[in-house]
């Protein structure tokens, strides 16, 4: 499929002055007269060099590959819709649609936008965390960062013991349960060709834990509201978590909240000062 530069061109143009910096978690700043956001506005979001994406907007740039396109539709804001229209233009197929996907509906992004002063996260049905705001950072630590299965909290939870000093140890037992319960339901959904299934795949052999509780066959177990969270610097916090589906996209936003008053509630403010602590 050749790539459409004119079209990517004014497409890129016209999404770009459709949206403003309040719409991307920006700040306007006092003396601001461009309409539309500008292009290094877009370039940090979409994580690429402002002078790459220029020239995109030119027409003179490179053939972007797939994962720049992927990452500027999610910059943009774009819906689905949007997405596979940009991907065509790009010279690209686009990728599959719903729970296999990572691309945020423009909904979702647009709260979790607005919670920059609270901890939150989206997730995958599977655990992986497709985009935290500063304070769910400094919360759980930057996980985002992970690749391949390890992306998945659930796998990480088996095959990286380290991943559960994060969790009071109290919640330890029942929280194994909860992933294992939660891939047998997302694998019977999704098929014996899913990534969910190739996680089981992988962790049986893995983990005597793990094969003892497949064995079991349990499902239905769901996660409780109340999260015990063990900070490195801060210690316990008792949070509440509110859940938002995005049932096209079967993503969930995670958000994290105190008792007004409490001492958890006191330590969520300190989070925003002391920042993200470099997670083992």
């Amino acid at each position: 499929m050749p790539i459409d530069r004119a079209g990517l061109s004014e497409f890129l143009v016209r999404r770009r002055s459709a949206l403003q910096p309040e719409d991307v978690g920006l700040h306007r700043g006092p003396r601001r007269r461009t309409e539309g956001l500008r292009r290094e506005e877009v370039a940090l979001l979409a994580h690429m060099s402002t002078d790459y994406y220029a020239r995109l907007e030119r027409g003179t740039g490179p053939h972007p590959s797939e994962q720049m396109i992927a990452s500027i539709a999610q910059g943009l804001h774009l819906s689905v819709d949007e997405r596979d229209h940009l991907f065509q233009l790009a010279g690209h197929r686009p990728p599959a649609r719903g729970a296999s996907s990572d691309h945020i509906s423009p909904g979702l992004l647009r709260i979790l936008d607005r919670l920059q002063d609270t901890p939150a996260e989206i997730v995958t049905e599977l655990g992986e965390t497709l985009r935290q705001t500063p304070l769910g950072v400094a919360l759980t630590g930057e996980t985002t960062r992970f690749s391949g299965p390890f992306r998945s909290i659930g796998f990480r939870w088996f095959a990286d013991p380290a991943s559960r000093r994060l969790y009071a140890e109290s919640d330890h037992e029942f929280l194994s349960r909860l992933w294992v319960s939660g891939l047998r339901e997302v694998m019977t959904r999704r098929g014996p060709g899913s990534r969910a299934a190739r996680y089981v795949e992988q962790l049986l052999p893995l983990s005597e834990e793990f094969r003892a509780l497949w064995e079991r066959h349990e499902v239905g177990i769901r996660p409780q509201v109340g999260k015990n969270f063990v900070h490195p610097e801060l210690g316990a916090l008792e949070l509440s978590c509110q859940t938002l589906i995005d049932p096209v996209q079967s993503h969930a936003l995670l958000v994290y909240t105190a008792v007004p008053g409490s001492e958890s509630d006191e330590k969520l403010r300190l989070l925003s000062v002391i920042g993200a602590h470099p997670f083992a």
